[in-house]
């Protein structure tokens, strides 16, 4: 399993970051400002005769200070052992090397300082040169760790992603989602990556830095934590809806008031095809929280309806004309048996509720209802079985006037005559064409070649 360019390169810029990062604890070279590298802090206090008077000390500091030739306009002052300075210094260094230098001079109780800095700014480029060839030579003490990291890092990536990938293997028939298979594959494979790191920060001396990384990586991971509470949120939701698995692919579901077809799912959110044909991105987060209502998950599914009958019928016998209707009809499941049962007892009608249960995969909901409704309105028609609608009042406020004519018999007899003789109850057909085969076809049909963005990492695919 060979590494691409891109996570080799990313290595090596890591590896090179570290090390330069660590420069100045591998370099544990000595060196001072070039300004200040000839001053020094006196080695031993200056000795004179115990009993001198202030002004030996004076000429003795006096005499010391003009043979080093750095300051100007000096003068010293010596009062009961105190020590007035006075003059002009080119550094702050050697303005310091002096006070010190007065202070222990034997018999001095005191010194103040009152030199002034007056430092001088030369255009050279020696600091500069200096420090590069400082850098350098920081560079070639530390190529053997460059080279080292260069072969570790790239062999620890190297055998974690064998472990990932056995661990895969292994754990296959142990854990059916994918997705939480491949995340407790790379947790068993990351402890060799971080091995790989430690012998690289070991063999530098880099320990506290490692522990300053981890301790940075920590603060960091809360900080983006908080930033991307939200992403976290949906990964964690993803994993566990990998793992619990309410629903699968192409299962008709409902969640958060969305109804459809799910079509995939990612890290982030569930892709539901609605009854529309629109596709719809639903958080993870969402539902998770949220109640999932899975029509696929069980195929039985029970339908229901009401018919209102007249007072005028008998219940029993209505009741028994709608249930061989309904145990008649090969949509409708026998077991669980299909009820009818009076629901209550209305202004007009006796509402009879019925039950029935049906396969919810194959059958559509909508189109067996509208069926056994147009049956079951057959059925008590032919039974003369009546079905009046809800009771109205009508009010007149002017009063209905009553017209009465008086006819010849034999043109009464002629009108009577003429009269249309009531019609049958029309005989309603066996099946129309829009309920023809029952089929459960409320989504829209999916196209072969209708591939998601989301697929290639689809939590919900068998893998």
């Amino acid at each position: 399993m060979a590494l691409s360019t891109r996570h080799l390169f990313s290595l090596v810029l890591s590896a090179c970051t570290v090390i330069f990062l660590a420069l100045p604890a591998l370099a544990q070279t000595s060196t001072q400002d070039l300004e200040t590298s000839d001053v020094l802090t006196p080695q031993a206090p200056v000795e004179v005769d115990p009993v001198s008077s202030d002004t030996d000390i004076q000429n003795r500091i006096s005499a010391i200070v003009d043979a080093t030739g750095w300051y100007e306009d000096v003068t010293v002052l010596v009062q009961e052992g105190v020590v007035f300075l006075d003059g002009v210094a080119d550094t702050e260094a050697r303005k310091e090397w002096v006070r010190q230098l007065a202070a222990k001079t034997t018999g001095v109780v005191a010194v103040v300082n009152r030199m002034t800095v007056n430092e001088t700014v030369v255009w050279s480029f020696d600091p500069a040169i200096a420090e590069l060839q400082r850098l350098v030579r920081q560079a070639v003490t530390v190529m053997p760790l460059v080279v080292l990291a260069l072969l570790v890092l790239p062999l620890a990536w190297f055998v974690a992603r064998l472990v990932s990938r056995f661990a895969k293997t292994a754990l296959a028939t142990r854990i059916q989602s994918p997705f939480l298979r491949t995340v407790v594959a790379r947790a068993i494979a990351f402890p060799v990556l971080l091995l790989g790191i430690y012998i690289v920060l070991q063999v530098a001396g880099l320990t506290q830095l490692a522990i300053s990384l981890v301790g940075g990586a920590g603060v960091l991971g809360i900080v983006l934590g908080f930033a991307f509470r939200d992403i976290a949120e949906n990964f964690l939701s993803s994993l566990i809806l990998s793992v619990r698995r309410p629903f699968r692919r192409d299962d008709y579901v409902e969640v958060a008031g969305i109804s459809g077809t799910v079509r995939s799912m990612n890290t982030r959110s569930t892709i539901i095809r609605s009854v529309e044909g629109n596709l719809i991105h639903v958080p993870n987060a969402i539902i998770f929280k949220s109640v999932i209502e899975n029509f696929t998950s069980s195929p039985e599914r029970r339908g229901e309806f009401v018919v209102g009958i007249g007072y005028d019928a008998v219940v029993a016998q209505a009741q028994e004309v709608i249930m061989n209707g309904l145990q008649a009809h090969g949509a409708v499941l026998a077991d669980p048996a299909p009820m009818v049962l009076v629901d209550e007892l209305g202004a007009s009608t006796i509402n009879i509720k019925t039950y029935y249960w049906f396969d919810g995969l194959e059958i559509s909901a909508i189109k067996l209802k509208s069926a056994l409704l147009r049956m079951v309105k057959s059925d008590l028609t032919e039974a003369g079985i009546s079905m009046p609608d809800e009771a109205r009042e009508v009010i007149f406020p002017d009063g209905v006037q009553v017209q009465t004519q008086v006819e010849h018999i034999d043109s009464s007899a002629a009108s009577v005559a003429a009269l249309p003789k009531p019609d049958q109850p029309p005989v309603e057909p066996d099946q129309t064409h829009a309920e023809a085969d029952l089929k459960n076809d409320l989504l829209p049909p999916q196209a072969d070649d209708d591939q998601l963005e989301e697929d290639a990492n689809d939590l919900l695919a068998s893998r």
